[in-house]
């Protein structure tokens, strides 16, 4: 008989797989954030900066305050524990987990391949010359790669050119991350960053599959084959062949979760071996768009009852909720959301918009507070400041005064 898990009870598995409800560390440093990434699997990358680069705010949201040079030296030096691919969009991964996306580098080479249009098919020489300039002269940014070819052999190739080149064999795995500057990726051959182990680990298509879906199940603790699958961006068919194997294999747990499925019906799940099953969940959080408790929109709606869309791309006059909205995570529960922005000239933690959902309880200013003055102390912000947009907005000011 198919065990059932209680909506509340999944949605306390699913943050407890995430981090959440667990002591903090009074000065969280390279081996609490390597751990967190471990759990996670990885941390999506975006470049908007109004508020926080997304990639250092799932650590903040489950650790509290730390010190974001220390996740940089992860990705960088001689010996980077973390590396950039195309994961979940762009994002940071352990280094261990980079042949697991072989099959996902040779899938994109060979799709070019194949595609007569595609731009390297025309660019054979830029590519060659790319990889010689990164044999040359170690790791490089597209930036000095294009100022050196201008600089050295005259107009040649622009920038569009180098970033393509660039980016095109960064998807093939012919060129790896070597850590960022000033957020711009750092390009390198592959033996420039990587162990000559790490280079000869080969790893088939169908073991990655099932690495990746129970990494994900891991990571989210419960979840449905769209959950699982899209974590790591993983075709439907492979990745219900690699939930098959783990059943089989007994680390995953065949469940039902009422509401889950069509119509308000019990919907099927999957539920990790290892999963914790919290009876109370207490955390305090805001959370990146890009977070994986939220970034699956279906999934968000699913677990908390959140309708949850990113309003970057949507004219001002059309946005409902703000610029840069972050979801507010207390207890179990999504109960609002605020739109920050990060004035650094000015040393202001401004809270463009703030917003409760209509379920959210009495003390959600009063919590939200603690929370925005632990997220400006993290910044190195002196003040906040409210503005009177939206329904949390007159409480969250009263308890900011």
């Amino acid at each position: 008989m198919v065990q059932t898990i209680s909506p509340a009870l999944a949605r306390r598995i699913a943050l407890a797989a995430q981090g959440f409800g667990r002591p903090a560390a009074p000065a969280p440093g390279i081996r609490q954030l390597g751990a967190l990434v471990d759990r996670l699997g990885l941390l999506q990358i975006d470049s908007v900066n109004v508020f926080e680069r997304s990639h250092y705010m799932p650590a903040f949201s489950r650790l509290g305050p730390y010190d974001k040079a220390q996740l940089d030296r992860l990705s960088g030096g001689a010996k980077p524990r973390l590396t950039e691919y195309w994961v979940h969009e762009a994002s940071l991964i352990p280094v261990d987990d980079w042949p697991l996306f072989r099959w996902r580098m040779q899938a994109y080479r060979d799709k070019a391949a194949a595609d007569d249009a595609h731009w390297s098919q025309d660019n054979a020489p830029m590519l060659a010359w790319l990889l010689g300039e990164l044999a040359a002269n170690g790791p490089m940014r597209a930036s000095a790669i294009e100022h050196d070819a201008n600089t050295k052999r005259g107009p040649w190739w622009g920038w569009s050119d180098v970033k393509i080149g660039l980016e095109t064999l960064f998807r093939w795995g012919d060129v790896v991350s070597g850590g960022r500057e000033r957020f711009e990726r750092v390009y390198a051959l592959p033996e420039q960053v990587f162990s000559t182990e790490l280079l000869d680990r080969q790893v088939s298509a169908a073991d990655a599959h099932r690495t990746l879906i129970s990494q994900a199940a891991r990571a989210h603790g419960i979840g449905t084959v769209k959950d699982l699958a899209d974590y790591f961006r993983l075709r439907t068919e492979p990745a219900r062949a690699a939930i098959t194997d783990l059943v089989d294999a007994g680390e995953l747990i065949p469940v039902e979760v009422p509401g889950w499925g069509r119509g308000g019906a019990a919907g099927a799940a999957w539920l990790h071996r290892d999963a914790r099953l919290p009876r109370r969940m207490d955390a305090a959080a805001v959370l990146s768009p890009f977070d994986p408790v939220v970034w699956e929109r279906a999934r968000a709606l699913r677990l908390f009852d959140f309708h949850y869309r990113i309003e970057i791309y949507t004219p001002q006059e059309k946005r409902q909720f703000g610029y840069y909205v972050l979801p507010v995570l207390l207890g179990d529960t999504i109960v609002g959301r605020v739109d920050l922005k990060n004035d650094r000239q000015a040393g202001v933690l401004r809270v463009q918009a703030s917003w409760a959902e209509p379920t959210a309880p009495a003390d959600t200013a009063a919590r939200l507070a603690g929370v925005l003055r632990s997220t400006a102390a993290w910044q190195g912000l002196s003040d906040i400041e409210v503005v009177p947009r939206g329904t949390l907005a007159a409480g969250l000011a009263a308890e900011l005064d």
